[in-house]
């Protein structure tokens, strides 16, 4: 136990892949560099994929392309409902950057959503967005009445929401790759051999993308409730 222990928290630490020398050093988190990598081969793959596009004898790789956008659209839109459909792109987007992020550990590498900063800053993104979506449904006067709603007696905790939301959401994500973590360790140290191959394949992969839906759905559930 002291040995998993040990391990934890050493999940726990932020590692620094580098250290920048200015300014008397500045320290660049893995995680950073991580979130840099998934972000570059996010971009590269969608310029592979919409390069030379065409109207007419489309190519195989514009169809696959096309249909995975049309998936996204028609997944995502349909939990954001009509009054939100702005903002697909946008949880579309984060939908595959949490997932790539949360399967990269199948490449032997930490994936930067063990790193409570990033699922920090995510959620962060998240409340930003949903807050705007409110103020530019509703307009500034009509957001700060909706504090008030269903009676003004729950004010104070419809403004707590503001802060707890965010809250929620990166300790649910968080929280649940590094409870991966800790399942793994207890089952190496029951089965060292065989089964933990396959456990790990699926925490690694199946549930880092489920973390994903999940966290886009919440994120999506409260743009829909703001913009109703």
């Amino acid at each position: 136990m002291k040995k998993m222990a040990a391990k934890l928290l050493e999940e726990l630490n932020v590692d620094t892949a580098f250290t920048i020398p200015v300014f008397g050093g500045i320290e660049i988190a893995e995680s950073v560099v991580i979130t840099w990598v998934v972000m570059a081969v996010m971009v590269l793959l969608a310029l592979w994929l919409t390069h030379g596009m065409k109207v007419h004898n489309p190519s195989r790789k514009q169809v696959a392309a096309e249909s995975i956008v049309r998936w996204l659209e028609s997944f995502v839109g349909g939990m954001l409902g009509e009054n939100a459909q702005e903002y697909v792109p946008w949880m579309a987007t984060i939908l595959v950057f949490i997932g790539i992020a949360n399967i990269s550990g199948v490449f032997g590498v930490k994936p930067p959503t063990k790193d409570m900063n990033v699922t920090i800053a995510l959620a962060l993104t998240s409340i930003v967005l949903i807050e705007a979506a409110g103020i530019r449904r509703k307009k500034v006067g009509g957001w700060l009445k909706s504090f008030a709603e269903p009676i003004a007696i729950v004010t104070p905790i419809n403004i707590l929401e503001i802060a707890i939301r965010p809250l929620s959401l990166c300790m649910r994500l968080f929280g649940n790759v590094l409870g991966a973590f800790v399942i793994m360790e207890l089952i190496k140290l029951v089965i060292p051999v065989g089964v933990p191959a396959i456990f790990s394949l699926y925490f690694d992969f199946f549930d880092g993308l489920i973390q994903a839906y999940v966290f886009v759905f919440l994120t999506s559930l409260f743009v829909a409730e703001a913009v109703e």
